[in-house]
C-alpha cells in the first residue's frame, strides 16, 4: 500500500490524493498533471521557496561565522600589538632609569657625569639606536 500526498487544486480547491512516488516525480520533472475537475497543472522546475530561504539563511549563517572569524583574528592581532606596546614601554623604561642612574646604554658602565661621557667617548651615539 503507497502513501498518498493531498494536493488542492490551485483553480477550483479540490482536494485529492497522488501516490507519494508519483508526487515526488511530478515536482523532479515539472510535468503537467490534471485535477480529478480537470485542471491542468504542474510544479515549477528549480527549488521550491523552503529550499530558497534555507539556502540564503545557510548564506547568512556563513558569512556570520566569516565575520566573527575575521573579529576574532582581529582581537587577536590587537592583543598581540597591546603585548608588544607593553613589553617595548618596559624596556624603555628599564632603560630611562639605567641613564637616570648614570649607566652608559652603550658600555653599561657607571659615570657620574654619563653627559660628558657620551660626548667623549660615544659622539656617533643616537638615541635611536
Amino acid at each position: 500500500m503507497s502513501d498518498y500526498v493531498n494536493i488542492t487544486c490551485y483553480r477550483c480547491g479540490e482536494r485529492f490524493g497522488l501516490a507519494r512516488d508519483s508526487h515526488a516525480h511530478l515536482r523532479r520533472s515539472s510535468q503537467t498533471f490534471w485535477c480529478p475537475n480537470g485542471h491542468q497543472q504542474h510544479y515549477p522546475l528549480g527549488p521550491t521557496e523552503a529550499e530558497r530561504l534555507q539556502e540564503q539563511l545557510d548564506a547568512e549563517r556563513r558569512r556570520a561565522q566569516r565575520a566573527e572569524q575575521r573579529i576574532a583574528q582581529e582581537q587577536d592581532r590587537a592583543s598581540h600589538h597591546k603585548a608588544r606596546a607593553a613589553a617595548y614601554k618596559g624596556q624603555v623604561t628599564k632603560i630611562r632609569k639605567r641613564v637616570g642612574a648614570g649607566i652608559c646604554p652603550c658600555c653599561n658602565r657607571s659615570f657620574a657625569n654619563l653627559a660628558r661621557h657620551m660626548a667623549g667617548q660615544h659622539p656617533d651615539f643616537t638615541p635611536d639606536q
